[in-house]
């Protein structure tokens, strides 16, 4: 994919690569060609979306409940693909150990994110503007500075074109949106008055840890998060099985039809789904495929697997830094399960293995998360 000089900003183009790596296909197979051969990618050394905020997580969290929540039983389990399916980093499989947890049965709502809010007064990475100063000390010297019409409070929102477009710009389905936020998912004049029973979106990692501190709980590990969708099948690519998603009963929220313009709702929906509207895995767990991403607490290298060990690892927590080779400079986030935009064309995001990563500052109209507690 080629990028403009002034490559619009920084920031969407870090933000939209998230989209693009959710094709199917391995980590080569994303990169593009330039007109001269050379390889490219929307990757190429950028920054994240702007440079580490600051704020502070509340300092008084909440007491732990386990309202709302399913107690896991701890196990051994192998972790990654077992087929043919999956990308270059769910392989090998390999055996992990993890201790019993508590998880939110279902992804944060927005009701509940709206009483986080209340009792602290946060405010999420998309309402706040990005401050160009820090900003450009993570950019290569000589960057030019953005227009002022980017540098403002604003996330991704996902607006399909309406005509067929190819899939490898995602910059034809998002757009960097002024004024978009989790109280406003699509930009200006949407709201999320009567949906509160809706997963909460357009929140970044550090969003979703303050919450997550704030309830007295935590992200899960990226072995927590897979163990707990695997719901205690072995080897099957799906939380409710081996049967495909669009064969039988509808058994999670995605995209049917052509993506990105024309979704047929077969699921009876075309957006997001309220939390809990399909069937629970083995554990009880709701929305483990589809629907929103979920941000786990991993660090994110596509090497991790390849370089654990053949026994059991105990309670892994994943790498202790990032590295994406697709964007060498930007740390990222492990993100798992899938949204309601995945389709076998363009993403198999919502198999048990797969894996998708992102940089901590980043939100999107297709991202939220759930906690868990060893407590």
């Amino acid at each position: 994919m080629l990028i403009s000089a002034t490559r619009v900003l920084h920031i969407f183009c870090s933000m939209f690569c998230l989209a693009v790596s959710c094709r199917q296909g391995s980590l080569q197979e994303e990169k593009t060609v330039s007109a001269t051969g050379e390889p490219t990618s929307c990757h190429e050394n950028l920054p994240s979306r702007f440079a580490t905020t600051g704020q502070l997580v509340p300092a008084k969290a909440g007491e732990v409940s386990h309202e709302r929540m399913v107690w896991v039983e701890g196990g051994t389990f192998y972790m990654g693909a077992a087929d043919a399916e999956g990308r270059q980093d769910e392989y090998p499989l390999h055996p992990v150990t993890v201790e019993g947890f508590w998880m939110d049965a279902t992804e944060v709502t927005n009701a509940q994110f709206a009483r986080f809010v209340e009792a602290t007064g946060y405010v999420t990475t998309a309402e706040r503007a990005p401050d160009w100063e820090k900003l450009k000390k993570q950019l290569p010297t000589g960057t030019p500075k953005p227009a002022d019409s980017l540098l403002v409070a604003a996330s991704l929102v996902f607006t399909p074109p309406d005509h067929a477009v190819g899939l490898q710009d995602a910059r034809q389905w998002w757009s960097w949106k002024k004024g978009a936020d989790w109280r406003h998912p699509q930009g200006p004049g949407s709201s999320i008055a009567g949906k509160e029973n809706l997963p909460v979106v357009q929140v970044s990692w550090e969003d979703a840890v303050a919450y997550a501190t704030w309830a007295g709980k935590r992200l899960p590990t990226e072995a927590e998060w897979e163990f707990a969708a695997r719901g205690g099948a072995k080897n099957q690519p799906y939380p409710w099985g081996a049967e495909p998603p669009e064969k039988g009963k509808p058994k999670t929220n995605t995209w049917q039809g052509k993506f990105p313009i024309q979704n047929s709702g077969w699921d009876q929906y075309t957006g997001l789904a309220p939390v809990s509207s399909f069937a629970p895995n083995a554990f009880g767990l709701y929305d483990m495929a589809g629907n929103v991403w979920e941000w786990c607490a991993d660090w994110y290298d596509p090497t991790y697997y390849s370089n654990s060990p053949v026994k059991p690892m105990a309670n892994p927590k994943g790498p202790v830094v990032s590295f994406d080779p697709m964007e060498s400079s930007v740390p990222k986030k492990v993100m798992r399960g899938g949204s309601f935009m995945c389709n076998a064309s363009y993403c198999l995001g919502y198999r048990v293995s797969a894996r998708m990563k992102s940089s901590p500052d980043t939100g999107l109209e297709n991202t939220g998360f759930r906690c868990v507690s060893s407590q």
